[in-house]
């Protein structure tokens, strides 16, 4: 595994590839009060690109020329809350997308798990370390503790979306399944609007 960490954005000759997998690193979950301080992305091939603002500035022209390129898929687990924090701190609506957590829950009817933990043990005998997950990420300078979790987060994601292609597939479930990937963006606009909490479906 290897790790490029860079300060502010993406250097520009990095070529990701059509799927990227990405993930975020914040001060907390809550979309309106904390802030985005990590974002991580690979191409599947073994290498993690942590980009890291230790400040409040998101002046990150290449994250966002990658974030908005239409033949680039971008691969999260819980799109949901990473589209919102992109969308709000770069700017930038992420699209297309695949999100493992929605593929599990439309095929992996039979648990209520769908963590990125419980996939990568569950389908890959990956046992990942969630040690850092709740760490200082908003600190000047990473620990290398933090960078080798912050990569882990995203370097198993092509394999998992490989096997969920295979299990929509056999549910007979893509179609929904891309349908509920392609509203992900709208889902994360009605977040930072206000409807976070509020089912507008409901009666």
């Amino acid at each position: 595994m290897t790790v490029f960490y860079h300060v502010n954005d993406l250097p520009a000759d990095v070529a990701l590839g059509p799927v990227v997998a990405i993930d975020s690193e914040t001060m907390g979950l809550k979309l309106h009060r904390d802030r985005l301080c990590v974002i991580q992305l690979s191409d599947g091939n073994g290498d993690a690109h942590v980009v890291h603002f230790p400040g409040p500035s998101w002046n990150a022209p290449n994250l966002v020329r990658l974030f908005a390129d239409p033949k680039v898929v971008k691969l999260f687990h819980f799109a949901r809350f990473d589209l919102a924090m992109i969308r709000r701190h770069l700017g930038v609506r992420c699209a297309p997308v695949f999100c493992t957590k929605v593929a599990s829950k439309l095929t992996r009817t039979n648990t209520d798990s769908h963590s990125l933990k419980t996939l990568c043990k569950e389908f890959l005998g990956i046992d990942l370390s969630k040690v850092q997950q709740s760490s200082d990420w908003g600190a000047a300078s990473l620990s290398q503790d933090q960078l080798a979790y912050a990569a882990s987060d995203v370097l198993y994601l092509h394999q998992l979306k490989e096997r969920f292609e295979t299990l929509l597939d056999r549910e007979g479930r893509r179609a929904l399944a891309e349908a509920c990937f392609a509203f992900l963006p709208d889902r994360a606009e009605l977040d930072l609007a206000g409807w976070e909490e509020e089912d507008i479906f409901a009666h």
